[in-house]
């Protein structure tokens, strides 16, 4: 004797059963909920580490760019510089240094770039140095000016 053949609405009703039998039941909403929170962590996430990113490598209000340096005898070294600046009516202040052949720093000297109408300014320095320099580098600028370098 043949059976008839099953509905298949009774068939897949059946199936799910079993499946859920087998594996439990989630609600799809809690699903739902959780990819949400995951897609928004994500985004927040990614949003930080872009603004993090900007921060660090986007464009500053002060570039420097070395121009080139000069090792004029063992305690003296040149130094020339170009400093572009957002806002070029203010004095910055930069910070160079005389490294010797190991990296050490041998010299510093802070050196006011004064306001002028130019963006970009060109710069030349001499740094005093404890031994012989082999190379000059531009630590960083700030505008953050101290009032022993201010003229007024």
């Amino acid at each position: 004797m043949t059976e008839p053949a099953p509905d298949s609405a009774a068939t897949s009703a059946a199936a799910a059963a079993r499946h859920a039998d087998r594996y439990g039941r989630k609600p799809p909403v809690r699903r739902l909920w959780l990819l949400v929170a995951l897609g928004v962590g994500v985004l927040v996430a990614g949003l930080a580490v872009a603004f993090l990113g900007f921060q660090k490598y986007g464009p500053k209000a002060i570039e420097t760019e070395q121009l080139g340096y000069v090792v004029d005898d063992d305690s003296t070294l040149t130094v020339r510089m170009k400093v572009t600046r957002d806002s070029p009516q203010q004095a910055v202040v930069c910070f160079v240094r005389a490294m010797d052949r190991d990296g050490a720093e041998v010299g510093r000297r802070e050196v006011l770039v004064p306001g002028s109408d130019s963006t970009s300014v060109q710069v030349t320095t001499t740094v005093k140095s404890s031994a012989r320099a082999s190379a000059g580098d531009i630590y960083g600028c700030t505008e953050q000016v101290p009032g022993y370098l201010r003229v007024e």
